[in-house]
């Protein structure tokens, strides 16, 4: 699969994603993972659960702002949840430009940590207590991080956001 930002762009990306844990006082420890086809597969290649990967999906306002949803891996994001819990009748998930836009992450990259304007972010309360796995904001990386500390150093707002799949 072939990435606009190349290696450099995933550098730059693995490099913001670092420097704001850092200044977060964040221990993330980013590992490099082989390509996956499937969250399962990832998931076994990295020796934890689907559940311990921890999706950071770029969420549009009607307003034109945007949020961060933090999402297990095993779930999926309960629109009328998110809507009631953010106030508003409308949310939608961006094309991938405007997600790269927001956040200067393409998809498959996207972490609130290093993101180019620092969104609210919204965690599934299902991912806390436990050390997560997640985007570590470069292509083939990803960043074990406790889930706790996570939330914590941004700030985010934890509630029951997600479905089953």
């Amino acid at each position: 699969m072939v990435h606009s930002g190349g290696e450099a762009g995933n550098a730059v990306g693995r490099e913001r994603f670092l420097a704001d844990a850092a200044a977060r006082g964040l221990h993330v420890e980013v590992v490099e993972r082989p390509a996956a086809l499937s969250l399962e597969e990832a998931a076994a290649g990295m020796g934890i659960s689907p559940a311990d990967i921890v999706k950071s999906l770029v969420v549009k306002h009607k307003d034109g702002s945007f949020l961060f949803a933090l999402i297990p891996g095993d779930r999926q994001i309960s629109w009328p949840k998110l809507r009631t819990l953010v106030g508003v009748n409308k949310l939608s998930l961006p094309p991938a430009d405007m997600a790269l836009k927001a956040t200067g992450y393409e998809r498959g990259t996207i972490t609130p940590l290093g993101s180019v304007t620092a969104w609210p972010v919204y965690a599934d309360a299902s991912i806390t207590g436990r050390r997560i796995s997640m985007g570590a904001g470069a292509h083939g990386y990803s960043a074990f991080v406790d889930a706790d500390a996570l939330t914590s150093a941004l700030d985010a707002v934890v509630a029951d956001i997600s479905d089953p799949v």
